[in-house]
């Protein structure tokens, strides 16, 4: 099975999701199921209906969550020799060469991206191009916007 590589933080956000789809969700929809059967004919009964639609799609989300955490490599870069080198996890301060523009995106598994909030997937054309390189390389990124070179000012292992 193929490791897939997943931040701590990222790590613990699919734990507390699962918890929670297991503790506090799971029991609620199984009650929202048995108080449906008790108004009588299921086949006209829309209560329940939705229930099992919400009780199937939360067992589903369970099981990917299981499924992702057992195949995780969960790496924490505040452990790893702050050498400059853009690795997995890392947060890198980044200047467009052209128009002076400056970036900061932190490298994460493809489940925790969110480019608004400054996460990129490790799949990205600009994580690519990032990882392996280190402070004061200037990298071409060939993004669907078009190329850019964009120079790392820092590498932060936070």
């Amino acid at each position: 099975m193929n490791k897939v590589p997943m931040t701590a933080r990222g790590a613990e956000q699919l734990r507390e999701e699962l918890r929670y789809r297991k503790s506090e969700l799971r029991p609620k929809i199984i009650n929202d199921i048995e108080e449906a059967r008790k108004q009588g004919d299921l086949r006209e009964n829309a209560e329940y209906h939705a229930a099992r639609e919400q009780h199937g799609f939360n067992e589903g989300r369970i099981q990917e969550i299981e499924s992702k955490l057992s195949s995780a490599q969960v790496i924490d870069v505040t452990t790893m020799p702050a050498n400059g080198k853009v690795i997995f996890g890392v947060t890198v301060e980044l200047a467009d060469v052209d128009s002076g523009d400056e970036l900061r995106y932190q490298i994460v598994g493809e489940d925790e991206a969110d480019a608004k909030s400054g996460l990129i997937s490790l799949n990205s054309p600009i994580a690519r191009a990032l990882i392996g390189k280190a402070e004061g390389d200037i990298v071409q990124v060939v993004a669907p916007a078009g190329a850019r070179e964009l120079e790392i000012v820092k590498v932060h292992y936070i």
